[in-house]
């Protein structure tokens, strides 16, 4: 199945480095995300952050309630380009960060009472409603890399039970936790636990909660039972409309980056170097880390021939791991990176001046349309 999968996607002969997104794959997971609408009222909401591949939003918002955004440009996007309801949240917001969203936001979630009251006249005066709720920090860990745990000690997201201020809730009507980070639906039940514990009284008085995102709802292996019933449990218990808004969730697996061998060099194993950087193109390999799976590969030494893939950037890290393949690689193949229509596109650079990939879709691996390609313009504009 991969392999005739690969086949049809390089028939296609994208240029390279491509991002492609398979239109297919992206509607097998908005099944899967309506089906949690429609077993609970609950409304999903896609994370900018996490995919914002607006060429696709027109199949995206048939499903999906509307987006969720970090900063005025996201809110942007989502309002010019998504058309549905618009929900901010960032760690601190500027007088014109603020100036901005008002006019493009539904819901605006804030990180500490005092950011609320210093922006409140300009959510008054908005020229239409606007929902606003405070991000609690369950101080609950659930994440296992530091760096995404937003419940790490000295974290700076969200406010923690013996700071929170109930006398300043006026105009406050939900709150926003966001604890989670490509987990499945066990580590939301303990959550959910310790955020009833500690601000179960102060939901009596909501009329929504923000489940944030990280919530990997259309994995295979995900428990969309026990999802179900905790958002079951916290709406008719108290009454609160539930906002979920996962980013990977909506592309998980729905997207490819094709990529060419440029050189197989000899060092302490064969090094294929390739046209795409791990430091550019995807530095999620990097911070994470982790290892991305290659079409038709396998784990070192398990198959015939095994190689290191590496980036053509400068950075000696530059590396996305150690690979076998049935065959040597030699220069002019195509390699196949799996999973990355989430946060790679979002993320991508020009270290080194390297060019951004091009971006397209296709559909079962075929009718491959290139959306947009980049060149020297997107360099030189980020610089001066």
């Amino acid at each position: 199945m991969e392999r005739n999968y690969l086949l049809a996607l390089l028939e296609q002969n994208p240029p390279t480095p491509c991002f492609v997104v398979d239109e297919a794959l992206l509607e097998r997971n908005l099944e899967i995300l309506d089906s949690v609408q429609q077993r609970t009222g609950a409304r999903i909401l896609l994370a900018l952050k996490g995919f914002a591949m607006f060429s696709v939003f027109p199949l995206l918002r048939g499903t999906l309630h509307g987006v969720c955004a970090s900063s005025p440009h996201e809110a942007r996007l989502g309002r010019e380009e998504f058309g549905r309801e618009v929900h901010a949240f960032a760690a601190a917001y500027s007088e014109q960060d603020m100036r901005e969203l008002v006019t493009l936001c539904d819901h605006i979630s804030f990180n500490s009472f005092a950011q609320y009251a210093r922006f409140r006249p300009m959510i008054d005066a908005a020229a239409h409603q606007i929902h606003c709720s405070i991000r609690i920090n369950p101080e609950h860990s659930e994440g296992a890399v530091p760096i995404y745990d937003p419940c790490s000690p000295g974290s700076r997201l969200g406010v923690r039970r013996a700071q929170f201020d109930e006398s300043a809730l006026d105009g406050i009507t939900g709150l926003h936790f966001h604890t989670l980070c490509e987990q499945n639906a066990a580590p939301l039940a303990r959550t959910l636990d310790v955020v009833e514990k500690n601000f179960g009284h102060v939901l009596h008085k909501m009329e929504w909660l923000n489940m944030g995102g990280g919530h990997h709802i259309t994995r295979e292996d995900y428990d969309i039972d026990l999802l179900c019933e905790c958002i079951d449990r916290v709406q008719q218990r108290y009454g609160v409309q539930v906002y979920l808004e996962p980013g990977e969730a909506v592309a998980l697996n729905a997207g490819f980056l094709v990529s060419t061998v440029l050189d197989v060099i000899e060092a302490d194993m064969p090094i294929a170097i390739l046209d795409s950087s791990a430091a550019a193109h995807m530095p999620d390999v990097l911070e994470m880390p982790y290892r991305p799976h290659i079409i038709g590969s396998g784990k070192a030494r398990e198959k015939a021939w095994t190689c290191r893939i590496g980036g053509h950037s400068c950075l000696a890290g530059d590396v996305m791991g150690e690979y076998s393949f049935d065959t040597p690689l030699a220069p002019g193949d195509r390699v196949v990176f799996t999973d990355m229509a989430i946060y790679s596109m979002v993320k991508t650079n020009t270290f080194n001046g390297l060019k951004l990939p091009s971006l397209a879709v296709c559909r079962n691996g075929r009718d491959l349309r290139v959306i947009r390609e980049f060149g020297y313009d997107e360099y030189r504009r980020r610089l001066s």
